[in-house]
């Protein structure tokens, strides 16, 4: 199996998924492909359309050399995986909804009563929300975009490893981040694999799912 293959089959993309954890360190990504599957991921669904998911792309050696003591057992990916994708939520998104419900009005997907009806709620809903309550919405969604975004990489070629064991506690401050907006999430890394991820055992139906 080409596990470097671009694929447009669904079948492929999500039942060959693998986590690789050995890159290519000669194969990089154009900033233009990666700005390019990125868009493409955010095409997952969002909450209430708020988009909270922000990337950082750390491709530049130096910006590797900066995150390498923070991701304790994944040096190997850091150094050579074409880029880590550190992924956070956005806790003030929201700061973003006039413009968001503006365009879904000039792009023709919601005529303008919706929008000011919509826009009213939810920005009640938002001004009267816990705190926990938005970053567990931003987490969600910030996860939602991150499968996405490891599938969207598979059909252009790439592979990639989700990372949740980091330092997060220090990420921000190391890259110049306002930890008090944006809360850490994962690290994902992607490239051109040179070992084909170990398969894994899943649980079978009947242990995780039910009718009624």
């Amino acid at each position: 199996m080409n596990i470097n293959k671009p694929s447009n089959d669904f079948n492929e993309v999500v039942k060959g998924r693998r986590s690789v954890k050995v890159y290519d360190p000669e194969a990089k990504i154009s900033r233009e492909e990666m700005e390019e599957i990125i868009m493409e991921a955010t095409l997952a669904p969002s909450s209430v359309n708020m988009q909270p998911w922000r990337f950082l792309v750390i491709d530049s050696p130096e910006a590797k050399a900066k995150l390498a003591p923070l991701a304790r057992f994944n040096q190997e990916q850091v150094e050579t995986s074409a880029a880590v994708i550190a992924i956070f939520g956005d806790l003030k998104a929201d700061e973003n909804v006039d413009h968001i419900y503006e365009q879904m009005v000039a792009h023709g997907y919601m005529p303008q009563d919706v929008k000011d009806m919509q826009l009213a709620k939810i920005k009640a809903y938002y001004d009267n929300m816990p705190h926990q309550v938005n970053l567990e919405t931003a987490l969600i969604d910030a996860g939602l975009v991150t499968m996405q975004l490891m599938l969207v990489a598979r059909a252009h070629g790439y592979e990639t490893n989700p990372i949740g064991g980091y330092e997060k506690d220090q990420i921000a401050d190391v890259f110049g981040i306002d930890k008090e907006r944006y809360a850490p999430v994962m690290l994902l890394s992607i490239g051109k694999g040179t070992k084909e991820g170990y398969p894994s055992y899943r649980l079978p139906f009947e242990k995780i799912a039910q009718f009624r």
